[in-house]
């Protein structure tokens, strides 16, 4: 009797934990897609879940900014169970709407169970033109992608500084994982107790990725369970400035000790930066 009572209270905990963690995600949308029109909970019920609809734009057959808007039916089990998906746009015929709602599912049971409808709309917009490039182009999802008119405008350039990693490989593979994703580049540095974040990419991407940062459970906390990263801090953002690097992916280094460090940051056109935070840096 008493296993069974500690197994209710257990699914009890798993099904709470799931509620705050689909809350959560509800938080970050509203803050990432924060223009007019571009979120909306359309509907919540306790027996069959929510339904929230995404307004944005990708790349399509149409140009640069097909828009799309993205349905999501998120099941009461959510995120233990996939959510389901609605396509539409204003641009794309029936059929293509269909073939990327396909995709969208499959992509959906492929993700481990946790939190997804960030990464679904992204990968719809990294995505789309490929899936629907004409037989024989050589495109493909996940193909490299010809460089747009704007994207050799400077980037913009965040430092965050990260308190601490428990869960240092997984903590890793995420932000990787963000980074590309949302199609940016930087660096990871470790040196010592010092652990830095540099992105680069357009800003509005540079804002998303703070945006899961903040709220999604990327670490451990000292009993093992998933947490929040909640004393991260960004110490500088700023348009490259001539002199800058330019970074062309997003690598991890370790350091021994803050004078490597402070070189990494001259090769980066960053001396003066890190000369502002070095004092900082030390404590």
């Amino acid at each position: 009797m008493a296993e069974q009572e500690e197994r209710a209270e257990e699914e009890r905990a798993a099904a709470e934990e799931e509620r705050a963690a689909a809350e959560e995600e509800r938080a970050a949308l509203a803050a990432i897609f924060c223009g007019p029109g571009e979120w909306e909970v359309l509907g919540r019920s306790e027996t069959r879940g929510s339904v929230c609809r995404v307004r944005t734009t990708a790349e399509g057959p149409s140009g640069p900014d097909t828009p799309l808007e993205l349905v999501f039916h998120l099941p009461a089990g959510y995120p233990a169970c996939p959510p389901g998906v609605s396509v539409g746009s204003e641009r794309l015929t029936r059929a293509q709407c269909a073939a990327l709602r396909d995709q969208l599912l499959e992509q959906a049971r492929a993700f481990p169970p946790e939190p997804m409808v960030h990464q679904l709309v992204l990968w719809a917009q990294q995505n789309l033109r490929h899936l629907l490039a004409p037989p024989g182009s050589g495109a493909g999802p996940g193909g490299c992608a010809t460089a747009g008119p704007g994207e050799a405008e400077a980037p913009w350039t965040a430092l965050v500084r990260l308190d601490h990693m428990r869960a240092k490989a997984s903590y890793t593979r995420t932000l990787r994982h963000w980074a590309s994703a949302l199609g940016l580049a930087g660096r990871l540095l470790f040196a010592g107790r010092v652990i830095l974040l540099l992105l680069q990419g357009p800003r509005d991407r540079v804002k998303e990725f703070l945006v899961l940062q903040r709220t999604s459970k990327v670490d451990v906390d000292s009993s093992g369970r998933k947490c929040r990263e909640r004393m991260a801090s960004v110490l500088w953002e700023a348009w490259a400035q001539p002199g800058h690097a330019r970074f062309l992916a997003f690598e991890v280094k370790e350091f021994s000790s803050l004078d490597e460090l402070q070189k990494e940051f001259e090769a980066a056109g960053l001396l003066a930066l890190f000369s502002e935070l070095a004092l900082g840096l030390v404590k």
